[in-house]
């Protein structure tokens, strides 16, 4: 009876394994499909709207005659027809029967629909929807597993060609919401910040991979959007790293969502004695992709040299310590209000323990409009009064 069991619970975990993946498959293939349909509906409504054809109000027309012949449609108002329209535009290269080369990626694509207008005469009459070429250095495969709402984020919020390639590419890596996108790309701005962090990466690292790999994933400056020391009621001068770090330790999935995919929180304030010395990581965390453990120490001014030794010895305590068989060695990242960059550059050159230096700010840097998106001021009070009152260091666990 005993055997029977198993002999069901390995079919059963065998056949949900095929289902579930038949059905990422058949979700992929409408996905694609449903690009596919909106781009040649963009491309209809493009060369029939910029060459004049239609008349002022056809989409909202057609919008509504269309959800009159088919009950139940969704997807298709005025709004939606105009996003397919700014879809195709901002992709129409990517078929093997365009024109324009792909080294022109950067040319604005109104300039390109004028341009064929002309060449469009009979096309107008029918919609032909998207066909693939394979283009090089294009993440087709990324392009084409992102939802359509995921595109037009990315449409409205980044206008530059290879900065709406990296958000694709981000989007199928990290699957962020579409509500949150937005923010990812104007507050948190990843593209321009992107491998800019200074950092001894690829003089420490030994598999050039995982050392790239290292520097993509680390920013130069991160926006801790969740801490305003002016809403605490406290002035800069008097906000030690504690208070930063109680606040990251209380909105940990924010502090992890801003650095990425991978991380796992171990704790703050974690305790290593060492030959009789008494050793205090501010954040520690575990990245899977890069399978490290990472630290980081928070400065709440200028970055000194002296942080970089006082790492430089966690990173060693951590290494042979801490760390296990399987596990690469650890990186430490320092985050600082400010830093010169080409300095802490330059000196961490004759550090061994892999290391970094970032910059961040605090909400009370922030836009006022941005402010709305914070909790309100009582909330923030409560952790600050709450961090205060500990005198135990703060631990928990958080995964992402």
């Amino acid at each position: 009876m005993e055997q029977d069991v198993k002999t069901y619970t390995k079919a059963v975990d065998i056949i949900k394994t095929a289902i579930l993946q038949s059905q990422a498959r058949a979700a992929k293939a409408v996905n694609q499909e449903q690009l596919a349909l909106y781009f040649g509906i963009g491309r209809y409504i493009s060369e029939n709207t910029r060459n004049k054809n239609w008349g002022t109000g056809a989409i909202d027309n057609i919008s509504k005659q269309l959800r009159q012949e088919l009950p139940g449609l969704r997807g298709f108002g005025a709004s939606s027809l105009k996003n397919m329209r700014l879809f195709y535009e901002a992709w129409y290269m990517i078929e093997p029967n365009s024109p324009i080369a792909i080294g022109e990626l950067n040319k604005k694509a109104t300039e390109y629909a004028k341009e064929t207008v002309e060449q469009a005469d009979n096309q107008t009459n029918t919609i032909r929807q998207l066909q693939l070429a394979n283009l090089p250095n294009f993440p087709l495969a990324e392009f084409l597993s992102i939802s359509f709402t995921h595109h037009v984020r990315i449409l409205e919020n980044a206008k530059d060609t290879d900065e709406r390639l990296f958000y694709i590419r981000f989007c199928h890596n990290y699957k962020p919401t579409t509500e949150d996108l937005p923010s990812i790309i104007k507050k948190q701005d990843l593209y321009h910040h992107q491998d800019k962090m200074p950092n001894n990466f690829l003089a420490t690292i030994p598999d050039y991979k995982q050392a790239y790999r290292a520097i993509r994933m680390f920013k130069d400056e991160y926006l801790l959007d969740f801490i305003n020391v002016e809403e605490l009621g406290m002035h800069e001068e008097d906000v030690d790293e504690r208070v930063i770090e109680s606040n990251i330790v209380h909105n940990i999935k924010n502090f992890i969502m801003t650095f990425g995919r991978g991380f796992t929180f171990s704790g703050s304030q974690v305790h290593f004695d060492k030959l009789g010395h008494d050793h205090w990581i501010d954040l520690l965390f575990f990245n899977r992709d890069l399978n490290r453990t990472v630290v980081f120490e928070l400065k709440n001014g200028n970055f000194k040299v002296a942080y970089l030794a006082q790492l430089s010895a966690y990173l060693r305590i951590l290494n042979d310590d801490d760390r296990r068989d399987h596990e690469e060695a650890p990186i430490g990242i320092i985050l600082c209000k400010n830093a010169d960059v080409d300095y802490a550059g330059y000196i961490m050159q004759d550090f061994k323990q892999p290391m970094g230096v970032a910059t961040y700010k605090t909400a009370d840097e922030m836009d006022p409009e941005l402010l709305k998106a914070l909790p309100p001021k009582e909330a923030l009070q409560k952790v600050f009064m709450e961090s205060s009152r500990k005198e135990e260091p703060l631990a928990n666990e958080a995964v992402l």
